[in-house]
């Protein structure tokens, strides 16, 4: 399924683009932020390939191995958005902070 392939190579592309902006940001809060957006990309990329599998192949383990790659790029998402959530207040305060010092 092309859509697939399209939706994989979308989700590592923000998946890298997350983790260089992680590494290049020097405030905490954001670099935690950023790291769990790209949680959120990883975890796309790991059930989208999961799901890709089950239509290339049709083998009992082709099903295993999808179904585990599903359900861990699911946790994954899962866990990126409830950080995502947590650190975002932080982040938002922490941006406004350090516009009200540089003006």
């Amino acid at each position: 399924m092309p859509v697939l392939v399209i939706l994989i190579v979308i989700s590592i592309a923000f998946y890298v683009f997350y983790k260089i902006k992680t590494v290049r940001s020097r405030r905490p809060a954001e670099k935690k932020w950023l790291s769990a957006k790209s949680s959120i990309a990883l975890g796309l990329f790991v059930a989208l390939f999961g799901i890709n599998q089950l239509f290339l192949y049709s083998t009992t383990v082709t099903y295993i191995v999808a179904a585990v790659f599903i359900i861990l790029g699911g946790i994954n998402v899962w866990a990126g958005f409830k950080a995502y959530q947590h650190y975002l207040p932080y982040a938002a305060k922490e941006a406004e902070d350090l516009r009200k010092q540089q003006n």
